[in-house]
């Protein structure tokens, strides 16, 4: 009897994987008002790169989403001892980005458990069309997790993770909460940044408009985009 090791899967592939499952993810908004979407960052101490990359990348998602009606944007974050903050829903790039830079990472444990509580409170005010949330582990029962993730199912919210590191408790645990909402799941790699400007850029205008609007999207501006919804279409 062989003793075969599984196939490593490519980052490119952990990219496509992820960006058909946006595609058939089934979008709340109607077009009739801007797409709300709630950008979340572990902003505990090991999270200072990832967070200067974001600052970097934010615009990307609303650049894309102006025709559809535009997206409306809250920060949310957590770091230091019990800190958890969310700002107010913003339209603004710049208002977003100096958001962001005003913020410093501090050492401290997860707190997903406030951040999926804050998006059901938010939901149940106003519908919320996607979380996203950027992290590299989990220092909560997940069946907690599981249980507020389950709540946000059943609300239609799904929630987009993207994983630093190869942590498999965190992985178990997002992709948990990823099943449980309907949403997606990616790891990212050494390319974080092209990776994450994609995927962030695909996300918002799946918040904004849908499958629809990507393949309109990815008509005008093609490059990358164009193989991006070409990818999206197979299979």
């Amino acid at each position: 009897m062989t003793d075969k090791k599984p196939a490593k899967i490519s980052a490119s592939d952990n990219v496509k994987a992820f960006l058909k499952k946006v595609a058939s993810t089934p979008v709340v908004s109607d077009n009739s008002s801007p797409g709300r979407l709630i950008f979340a960052l572990d902003a505990t101490a090991s999270r200072g790169p990832t967070w200067d990359t974001a600052c970097q990348l934010q615009g990307t998602m609303f650049q894309e989403t102006a025709a559809l009606g535009g997206i409306h944007i809250q920060l949310a974050y957590f770091r230091g001892f019990g800190e958890f903050k969310a700002t107010d829903w913003t339209a603004n790039s710049k208002l977003l980005l100096k958001q962001m830079t005003e913020v410093t990472c501090l050492a401290g444990e997860t707190q997903i458990e406030k951040l999926l509580r804050h998006t059901i409170n938010q939901t149940q005010n106003i519908p919320v069309d996607a979380l996203v949330y950027v992290g590299d582990s989990v220092e909560e029962d997940i069946d907690r997790l599981g249980s507020y993730a389950g709540q946000l199912g059943l609300l239609g919210v799904p929630v987009f993770i993207f994983q630093e590191g190869f942590d498999e408790v965190a992985e178990f645990a997002f992709k948990q909460i990823t099943k449980l909402t309907g949403g997606a799941f990616c790891r990212l790699d050494q390319f974080s940044s092209k990776n994450l400007a994609e995927l962030l850029r695909a996300v918002a205008v799946f918040a904004a408009g849908g499958k629809k609007a990507l393949d309109l999207l990815a008509k005008e501006k093609g490059g990358s985009t164009l193989r991006i919804a070409h990818q999206i279409q197979k299979d």
